[in-house]
């Protein structure tokens, strides 16, 4: 998976289309992502009891990650992702724009 958590993304596709918002949570057997801000449904709520009042609450949901491209730290533009191995052995993301490393 290409998206991590805390990185800064754009949608570029659907309802939300052109707004950023940082990843709270991934899921990647489902192949979506929480986004801060994107993707909020209303909810219906019943009460329960005294201690939870009922009404329509807004909720995020999580939104597929083909719909969102990554903002580069670097370069502050979005782009793709690629991978590189330095030269410790370890992976590395990659800016497919400024070919500098992400994190």
């Amino acid at each position: 998976m290409k998206l991590r958590e805390k990185d800064t993304v754009l949608v570029i596709n659907g309802k939300d289309r052109g707004k950023k918002g940082e990843i709270k949570q991934v899921f990647p057997k489902e192949g979506r992502a929480l986004v801060e801000g994107v993707n909020i449904a209303t909810k219906h709520v019943k009460s329960q009891g005294q201690s939870k009042q009922g009404g329509i609450i807004k909720v995020e949901v999580p939104i597929d990650i083909s719909n969102l491209i990554l903002i580069c730290t670097v370069c502050s533009k979005p782009s793709r992702v690629g991978h590189k191995k330095l030269d410790d052995g370890t992976n590395a993301r990659l800016c497919k724009l400024c070919k500098e490393v992400i994190e």
